[in-house]
Parts: structure tokens; sequence; C-alpha cells
């Protein structure tokens, strides 16, 4: 398979008035094409720090980030649609952000809502949409520019528990169908163990890499793997280590 991003003994340091902080230590991993990598770790440890260096929004204090001139989709904790603009124009805005706001474009953006069971929501307002159909639109708007990677900032944490589980299949299943590479970042042990090919371990702040999981299992979907045998042999697993 090919590789599409590659961490080199990165390490990063944060300045601040009060002094200097090291969040990142010596990490090393990569990702590669097709692939759906999870990296887990406990809160605070500089998750998010490594999403940010990978799209390019922080430079490394150490080692270097290679991505190989790859585009990337960022998703939030929260779906950020903006209130005052239609699912549709939501949806657009990438577009228009990134000065590829054609006929062709929306066209794409519009057979993904529409495949993905937004067709009868496109004129409506976010308020008017439950918080799983939000993030489901929210997928959309990140795709709509057509990303190779898509980074994934705990997408699923603002809802409740039942919502989350049936929002982390739907996510899934589109990136799977829609063959996109996808790097996620999460605290929830059984949300990465239900959605990866291969789990990175972070330790505390500063974080580094303490362990790597190829996962397989028979199934396809978060909810089969869930209720798989195998995931309570990877819960147990994941737990020790993130909490050693």
């Amino acid at each position: 398979m090919k590789e599409v991003l590659r961490f080199e003994n990165v390490s990063m340091h944060y300045h601040t008035k009060q002094g200097e902080t090291l969040a990142v230590q010596d990490v090393n991993f990569s990702v590669e094409e097709g692939e759906f990598v999870a990296i887990i770790g406990p809160s605070g440890c500089g998750k998010t720090t490594l999403l940010s260096l990978a799209a390019g929004l922080l430079a490394p204090t150490k080692g270097k980030v290679v991505a190989n001139e790859m585009a990337f989709g960022y998703m939030l904790q929260k779906d950020e649609l903006f209130p005052w603009r239609t699912i549709e124009k939501n949806i657009f805005l990438p577009l228009e952000i990134k000065r590829k706001d054609t006929p062709e474009n929306r066209a794409r953006a519009i057979a993904l809502a529409e495949k993905y069971g937004l067709a009868q929501f496109l004129k409506s307002y976010p308020s008017s949409l439950s918080g799983g159909m939000r993030q489901r639109a929210a997928l959309i708007r990140t795709l709509s520019v057509d990303p190779d990677i898509l980074l994934l900032d705990e997408p699923f944490s603002a809802l409740d528990y039942q919502t989350r589980l049936s929002v982390c299949d739907d996510v899934y299943k589109i990136i799977r169908e829609e063959k996109k590479t996808a790097l996620l970042i999460t605290h929830d042990i059984s949300e990465a163990i239900s959605v990866a090919d291969r789990v990175f371990v972070l330790s505390k702040r500063p974080a580094k890499v303490v362990a790597e999981h190829p996962l397989s299992f028979p199934e396809n979907q978060p909810l089969k793997r869930r209720e798989n045998k195998l995931f309570s042999h990877w819960f147990e697993i994941l737990w020790k280590e993130l909490n050693t």
C-alpha cells in the first residue's frame, strides 16, 4: 500500500508567558492510503496537536511530517454548521473558501448529500436537524472538496451515547464507500476498536507512542465489531496500556 502520511521523530514545544510546554515527544508513525487509523490517549496528552501537525497548521519543533502533497479535510468535535445557512449552503462553504465553487463541484457535493440521506434536508437550517444528521452533514461538507485524508478530532464526543453509536456507523460507512484515508483521535477505546485498521496508543503528556496494534475483524461495521468476542479482548489490552 502507498504511504500518504508519516511522522518522523516529531516533537512539539509550546511557548507561553508561563514557560515552555513539551506537548509531543519523538513521535513516529505512518498512515497508508485507504487506511483507517485511530490514535488513543488520555485527555490533554496532545492528540489534537498531532492532527494540527498532520494538516500543516503547526510546524514541529523537531523532526518532520511528510504528507506527500495530500489534501486534508478536518472534522471537528462539534458540527460547527452555520445556523444562518441552509444545509446545502453549509456543504458548499469549503468550495467557496477554497475557490472551487464550480457547478461541477456543487453537483458532486449535492450527489454525496443525496447518496447519504440528506436530500430532503438540503433547504433546511441546522436547527431543524438532529445531532446525528448535523454530524452527517458536517462530514459531507468536509468531503465536498474531495480531500485525500480525513482528520477526525473526536467527531462523536458531543453526541449522546445512542446517537454516537449510530453516527459512528454512518461515518465509517461513508468513509469506506468513498475510499478515503482517515486518521481519528479519541480517548474512547471502544470507538477506536470499532473503526480502526490500526490503533496507536499514546502516553500522558508529553505524548509518545507506547504501542501499535493492527486490528482484524471479520465484520466490517462498527456495531458488528462491538458484538464480536475479539472486542473485549482488545479493550482489555488497550485499557491496560492507557492506564500504565
